[in-house]
């Protein structure tokens, strides 16, 4: 009997993962990635000799028992991957209004460390863990429960962040300090709802890792799983349209002109992408239009620096520096002021852990501050592009300067890119750092459903309901549900790990 074949359009860590479990389960899979490297956000680059991570910085979850653990193990690709884990006592350190605060691993430790700075918000320190867990455990398929495909309970995931601290407590400064890594979602704290902050940041007092020597081992890891599991992942191979049979896709067609014949589609790119490809009356225009209306969370200025050798040390943490008295830089941006904060991070390498090699470092930007050369390609945006990237690599070497002094001094080399790069690697609209846009009020309507009006098409990725490594992870398990039945799935990866 032949196997079903599956298209999974996109090569991102998505589109990996729903091939590696679906070749796991005997289907023909074949993954169309339109780049040279497979990845997406996990795609990498080399600047004289050094590996820089493109999207994933670093990681949660891993530790033995806990979920993305399970996860990994039950693809296969964990006992592949190099890992480093963070600092336990302060593995994410927040500068906000020029004093220093550490975020630890475990639950204990991470009230201690900042009950230190907030003597008199021990209870309220000690409600606020407890209530991300509980909302991360409520989360569907972040522990396995069979029953737990959808949110449920909406009324607590239709709560924005603002009105969660609100009703956590009146001290704004820890507020601000327990959302100073807002850059891990691009919060906007009276949309973004609050199930987004207790996810992620549950997910990393729990424990916390890098990828040592570049995030391209895991894709590359994926890749050659679904390869020996008899699936292809051919690269160079954009799809561009869909062939429909009785209402139902038989073929894609890439920019080439190859069909790839296929009894279901995966598709992990943008849902607004996917359905540019869609021609016609194939989908109902209420839900064209409802996906095409959504709003993009923001995107980023990214600059990768190769530095001068044994010049600085290895930080084995993630600093936060904001310098105004508000954390949330995506909702206050300002072309004008800035950068009003950035994410600096030391890249965890092989060769040496004791003085850094590189580092990355992050701040806000909106795609509107480079829309002027939106029609144009990387390598080929003119002169005054390459200026505007040169004068923000030196505003925010300036601000980098305010947390550590002479910084510039230890510098090789540096490299940028912008919202418009990232929208041609990874083919999202607007550069967006992290995709739709989640909003509290409106929550049904920007969380995506991996079913579709099509009966043999679905959407995975980070668009569905949550981003990150561990979002995009349980999106693929609920992708590959839907299409060989959710209970079984979910009882094969519990049995696989027991």
């Amino acid at each position: 009997m032949a196997k079903d074949k599956v298209i999974i359009i996109g090569g991102g860590l998505g589109g990996l993962l729903c091939g590696c479990i679906l070749s796991r389960e005997g289907y023909s899979v074949t993954v169309l990635e339109k780049n040279r490297q497979v990845g997406g956000c996990l795609q990498v680059f080399a600047r004289k000799g050094h590996v820089f991570n493109t999207g994933l910085n670093y990681t949660e979850g891993l530790a033995d028992g806990q979920i993305l653990n399970k996860y990994f193990k039950y693809v296969g690709v964990f006992d592949k991957l190099n890992l480093a884990r963070l600092d336990m006592d302060g593995f994410e350190r927040i500068t906000y209004k020029n004093e220093e605060y550490k975020f630890a691993q475990g639950q204990e430790l991470f009230i201690e460390n900042l009950v230190e700075k907030f003597p008199k918000e021990r209870q309220t320190l000690i409600k606020y863990v407890k209530d991300i867990e509980q909302i991360s455990k409520k989360f569907p398929l972040y522990n396995l429960h069979v029953d737990s495909y959808q949110i449920a309970n909406w009324e607590v995931y239709e709560q924005s962040i603002a009105q969660y601290f609100d009703s956590l407590t009146n001290n704004s400064d820890l507020k601000n300090v327990l959302c100073g890594t807002n850059m891990l979602y691009a919060g906007l704290p009276n949309k973004t709802p609050f199930y987004i902050h207790a996810i992620i940041n549950n997910s990393f007092v729990n424990s916390a890792w890098r990828l040592v020597d570049g995030s391209h081992h895991l894709a590359i890891s994926l890749a050659n799983i679904i390869k020996e599991n008899g699936g292809k992942v051919l690269r160079n191979k954009e799809v561009t349209k869909f062939r429909f049979t009785n209402k139902k896709i038989s073929a894609v067609e890439t920019k080439d002109g190859e069909l790839f014949e296929t009894d279901f589609v995966i598709s992990n790119i943008h849902p607004v992408n996917t359905l540019k490809m869609i021609e016609g009356n194939q989908v109902y225009g209420a839900y064209r239009n409802r996906i095409m209306s959504l709003n993009n969370t923001i995107g980023m200025f990214s600059l990768y620096i190769v530095l001068k050798e044994n010049s600085f040390e290895y930080q084995n943490y993630n600093n936060y520096y904001h310098k105004d008295i508000s954390v949330w830089g995506a909702e206050n941006y300002s072309e004008k002021q800035w950068p009003q904060g950035f994410m600096f991070y030391t890249l965890a390498s092989s060769k040496s852990l004791k003085y850094a090699e590189s580092v990355i470092v992050l701040s806000y930007m909106s795609y509107q501050d480079v829309a002027k050369w939106e029609n144009t390609w990387i390598e080929q945006r003119g002169e005054d592009y390459v200026e505007f990237k040169q004068n923000k690599a030196e505003q925010l070497l300036d601000l980098v300067e305010q947390k550590f002094p002479e910084f510039r001094n230890k510098i090789d080399s540096y490299y940028t890119s912008t919202p418009l790069t990232y929208r041609d690697y990874t083919g999202t609209p607007e550069g967006s750092s992290y995709g739709i846009l989640k909003e509290s009020d409106q929550l049904l309507k920007t969380i995506i459903s991996p079913k579709t009006k099509i009966e043999n098409m679905f959407l995975t990725g980070q668009n569905l309901n949550m981003h990150g490594i561990l979002g995009v992870t349980i999106a693929a398990v609920m992708t590959c549900g839907e299409v060989i039945g959710s209970d079984y799935l979910v009882e094969k990866i519990k049995a696989s790990i027991d």
